[in-house]
């Protein structure tokens, strides 16, 4: 038995209290995460007692607003949610396999590669793999990562440049910057109007990504940089199928990328006010995390994003190894060499097939 598992052992933890630890990272008291846990107080707190008497280091601070996580905390919580998730994809895959399908996996998607490289990728592995389950997310980058750091996700299309943990993820990218657009409905009375410019559309009613988000920041710079004011008369959103009706039954305008929109302006849905907009988003690619095992399924939805980014983006860089042996389930560049950010969504929030 090895020194980890041994020292594994001494924690005693079950599920109920690995759940009391997640309950607690979600800025619970100790007494509503107890009782959310299914445990009494003293319980919970003398269970958190022990465990810092068996790592001999101080788990968490008690502050006015409740129980805040130290540095040591923090490792052990994101550790009982890679747990507790891990055993929830264990029990999903039993499910699925004793139902006849065999197999689940989990991904998530940015914009841009949720209208192109994974409605293919999906599509491939249907046709070749019908009874496999295959759930897609759609967000924005920071959230994705945080979701597959968490085991919510095997894989995420999208960018690293965000991640709060670099040494905890693997990055192989596919393609570089996109260039975003800013959009309307078809019939906006500037629609089709030649060579607007961002001055021009800056008092229009605007949609925009929730704050915080890359692409928020980065159109945000981009108006200060030429001068211009922020807009004021906003609405704010990640759902790209609210953003398009929106945009059909409004004179609203919003930035996304091109390629996003690119179906519904031939359709005469919607219309780029203003194209090729340098923005700085940043690259994209795929992203696992370091030295964790993929399931069966996974494994074969990594191939097939692979095997099609080869089309989607003829001209991609992959720096391979040396041999084929040395190339792991999920990687090919260490994010810390190579961080490169990415931003996205697509029409669906969450999607199972």
């Amino acid at each position: 038995m090895t020194r980890r598992i041994r020292s594994l052992l001494r924690l005693h933890l079950n599920t109920r209290q690995l759940a009391l630890l997640v309950h607690l990272d979600t800025g619970c008291c100790l007494s509503k995460a107890a009782s959310a846990a299914g445990l009494t107080q003293s319980a919970a707190s003398k269970l958190l007692h022990q465990i810092e008497m068996t790592l001999d280091v101080k788990l968490f601070e008690r502050r006015s607003r409740g129980l805040v996580a130290t540095r040591y905390g923090e490792i052990l919580l994101r550790h009982a949610h890679l747990a507790l998730s891990e055993l929830g994809v264990a029990y999903e895959e039993i499910a699925a396999l004793k139902s006849g399908c065999s197999g689940k996996t989990a991904i998530g998607t940015v914009i841009s590669a949720g209208t192109s490289l994974v409605p293919l990728a999906i599509t491939r592995m249907k046709e070749r793999h019908a009874d496999i389950v295959i759930n897609v997310d759609v967000d924005h980058n920071k959230q994705l990562v945080q979701r597959l750091l968490h085991g919510a996700l095997d894989i995420v299309v999208g960018g690293v440049l965000d991640s709060e943990d670099p040494d905890a993820i693997v990055y192989e990218p596919l393609a570089g910057d996109e260039p975003h657009a800013i959009v309307a409905g078809a019939q906006h009375p500037l629609a089709r109007q030649k060579d607007l410019t961002l001055d021009a559309l800056i008092e229009q009613p605007w949609i925009l990504p929730p704050a915080g988000s890359l692409l928020r920041d980065k159109l945000a710079a981009k108006l200060l940089e030429r001068g211009l004011p922020l807009p004021t008369n906003i609405i704010e959103t990640a759902s790209l199928p609210l953003i398009t009706t929106v945009l059909q039954q409004s004179n609203m305008v919003t930035a996304l990328p091109e390629e996003a929109v690119r179906s519904a302006c031939k359709a005469g849905l919607l219309a780029m006010l203003v194209s090729n907009l340098p923005l700085g988003v940043g690259a994209f690619g795929l992203i696992t995390r370091r030295n964790h095992k993929l399931s069966q399924a996974a494994q074969l939805m990594l191939s097939t994003l692979r095997e099609l980014a080869g089309q989607v983006y003829p001209s991609r860089v992959v720096a391979l190894p040396a041999s084929r042996a040395e190339l792991p389930d999920a990687a090919i560049v260490d994010p810390r060499i190579d961080p490169r950010p990415a931003q996205v969504s697509l029409l669906a929030r969450s999607v199972t097939l």
